[in-house]
């Protein structure tokens, strides 16, 4: 047997609307192979069974999780298997039912569901997170990079002094992507506690694809997205949420994306750039208002995703003036791993 599957400790999922990926963990976390396919919970392979199977409607689930880890488990049966995301839906695998805030992070991985497979093996399931208000709102695997992104800010970094003269403090994590997250967070220091307090979602990025393919805000623009070049353009639209105009809202100021082409201000690439930065203005101020009339005063911010969308949103944080800014690094696969702790599937106290 090869040595290296002899040392995994984990095998984590991170199974999406879209796609799938799984991760082989060995000691500590680390990372020892990734695997990443197309097949996610709406995108399953079609699977042809013979009749009166006793098929339940989810041969998509066991074929795409047989191709991506079935190797994995033969070669280290005892290694536990968690996933996180939709695949704990209602459309998923299994629903695993939301958990309502404020809640305590510990408690997110004593509360996992469990499937079995047909060839016996128990997959663990991560519930997701709702906020009941009169506007509700949910979130499905962000939940596992918020626990990543908190390890590492728990056991990988010095105390600011901030947050040294406080027994607790607020951390803001941003999870910028198509419906970006941002999740307040407590930290009792002296308890070692983390509680997520709130959460708000913006759909910023399936806007800005929305208004780019389907609008006429597109036309004259390049094909191809952003590329990042033209920073005035990019800066000028964070900041129109900042002036006169931009109190009129969001659907007011997108149509000035057109009218600075028509007046020659903008070129196509600008247009795109400065469509950009003005959604990503808007999201930012109304973050900071929501914020500030919920008393949260973020020491630091953190943010997870895409390295390229977390320099665009530094930009614009940095322009609204919150500057204690970090960008987590491997948050998903920290996180199954940190609940796979706290859910007792692993002896290890390390992430």
């Amino acid at each position: 047997m090869n040595q290296a599957r002899c040392q995994t400790q984990l095998i984590a999922l991170d199974w999406g609307t879209s796609s799938l990926r799984a991760y082989r963990l060995g000691a500590a976390g680390r990372v020892l192979e990734l695997r990443s396919l197309p097949w996610g919970v709406m995108k399953l392979p079609e699977v042809v069974l013979p009749e009166n199977s006793g098929d339940d409607g989810k041969a998509g689930f066991e074929f795409a999780f047989e191709e991506a880890c079935g190797d994995w488990i033969r070669a280290a049966p005892h290694a536990p298997v968690i996933a996180a995301g939709m695949v704990g839906s209602r459309q998923g695998w299994r629903e695993a039912p939301y958990l309502s805030l404020p809640i305590a992070v510990d408690r997110i991985g004593s509360t996992l569901s469990t499937v079995h497979t047909r060839n016996g093996q128990i997959v663990h399931i991560v519930p997701g997170l709702i906020e009941n208000s009169a506007l509700p709102n949910v979130m499905r695997g962000e939940e596992t990079q918020v626990i990543g992104a908190l390890s590492m800010l728990d056991f990988g970094k010095t105390p600011s002094r901030a947050e040294q003269q406080n027994e607790q403090n607020e951390i803001l994590i941003g999870l910028p992507g198509s419906h970006s997250k941002w999740v307040q967070v407590r930290i009792q220091h002296r308890e070692v506690q983390s509680h997520i307090e709130h959460f708000h979602t913006f759909m910023t990025g399936e806007v800005y694809a929305a208004l780019c393919e389907h609008t006429i805000l597109g036309r004259g623009m390049p094909t191809s997205d952003v590329n990042g070049d033209d920073h005035a353009a990019f800066d000028r639209g964070v900041l129109v949420p900042q002036t006169p105009a931009g109190r009129a809202g969001v659907l007011s100021t997108i149509f000035s994306t057109r009218t600075l082409g028509l007046t020659g201000e903008l070129d196509g690439a600008g247009q795109r750039e400065y469509l950009s930065g003005l959604l990503i203005g808007h999201e930012v101020a109304a973050l900071q208002d929501l914020l500030a009339e919920q008393r949260h005063r973020p020491v630091r911010v953190i943010l997870v995703g895409d390295a390229a969308l977390c320099v665009r949103y530094t930009r614009a944080l940095r322009a609204y003036g919150l500057d204690q800014i970090e960008v987590a690094g491997q948050a998903t696969e920290r996180g199954l791993w940190q609940l796979a702790i706290a859910a007792g599937l692993l002896s290890c106290t390390q992430p």
